[in-house]
């Protein structure tokens, strides 16, 4: 295969991708966490120039059904990153990652777009963890939601001389995440853009005391999770953008339990210590707000993205 000659249609690469949560209160554009929540696609190669673009669940409404669709840009780019043309393509696109609720959804686009090429191109050129997390931080602009989508588990990410580096971690088995989704949405353009450009020093240094004890509560001590989880450089600044949120989070670690706003928000996550915990989580955010909200019971991704070849019979 070369740069002038496209594969032949009819190869199906099926790609699944977990939502993400990132920040977790302290950790600011450098930790995220893959949930049990995910977006499946389908894609199937058709004659050069073709599109069909099928979605189903969330934004299936919304997303453009041409070549601006997110991840037919993201399979684009990386056919271009290494001189190869993209066929035609036909996307059955399985969306449950809630869009515009700050779990990831844009993220999961394109870390599923980058899996599908890795897919259809394999073979003939093979896309490294390091390629793969270079090309989807390029496309979304940090790395910290497109990390644990690729890999899972905890994931603190970072930029050295330019390239964005990662280390992923293994949650210890008594941390029990809960989302709480609501039914309004929150831009993450806005969200930044209520963030001074400067802190003050005590704030930047009780962040740096609170991310290096999150590491410590996720993987060995989760009775540490509610002080690890305070922060003082984005969710103040955000709050007035998001009331409802800010209302659940002030309500639920009033009452010990180690809340944050997820990503962006408005989703609200919470890392309980244990299953019994985020019960009781989830009983109290039900008494606390006229606002609706949707409680995810959920479990830590290990696995990050997956691809593989379809094949007829399988399941």
């Amino acid at each position: 295969m070369n740069a002038a000659v496209s594969p032949a249609p009819g190869r199906r690469i099926v790609v699944r991708v977990p939502a993400t949560s990132a920040n977790l209160g302290p950790g600011f554009d450098t930790l995220g966490l893959a949930l049990s929540v995910y977006d499946e696609l389908e894609v199937t190669t058709l004659t050069e120039g073709s599109f069909e673009i099928h979605v189903e669940g969330e934004g299936a409404d919304d997303v453009p059904r041409d070549a601006s669709h997110l991840v037919v840009r993201a399979i684009a780019y990386a056919y271009e990153s290494v001189g190869r043309r993209m066929p035609g393509l036909r996307l059955v696109a399985k969306n449950v990652i809630p869009h515009g609720r700050g779990l990831g959804s844009s993220g999961a686009a394109v870390v599923s777009g980058l899996l599908a090429a890795k897919g259809l191109l394999e073979g003939d050129v093979e896309f490294g963890p390091d390629a793969l997390l270079r090309l989807a931080t390029e496309l979304e602009g940090h790395p910290d939601n497109v990390a644990p989508a690729l890999f899972g588990g905890l994931t603190i990410a970072w930029v050295d001389e330019g390239a964005p580096q990662h280390k992923k971690l293994l949650v210890h088995r008594g941390v029990s995440p809960l989302v709480f989704v609501p039914e309004f949405t929150m831009s993450t353009k806005l969200a930044r853009s209520l963030q001074p450009l400067q802190v003050p020093r005590e704030d930047a240094v009780f962040n740096v005391s609170r991310s290096a004890l999150l590491i410590a509560a996720l993987t060995q001590s989760p009775e540490l999770l509610q002080a690890a989880t305070e922060d003082k450089l984005h969710q103040n600044y955000r709050a007035s953008a998001m009331p409802e949120t800010d209302a659940l989070v002030r309500a639920l670690r009033g009452a010990g339990f180690a809340a944050v706003v997820s990503g962006a928000g408005p989703s609200v996550l919470v890392l309980a210590d244990g299953p019994g915990r985020r019960l009781e989580a989830a009983a109290l955010a039900s008494t606390v707000t006229d606002t609706p909200w949707e409680a995810l019971m959920l479990a830590v991704d290990f696995k990050g993205g997956t691809v593989r070849e379809y094949a007829e019979g399988s399941t």
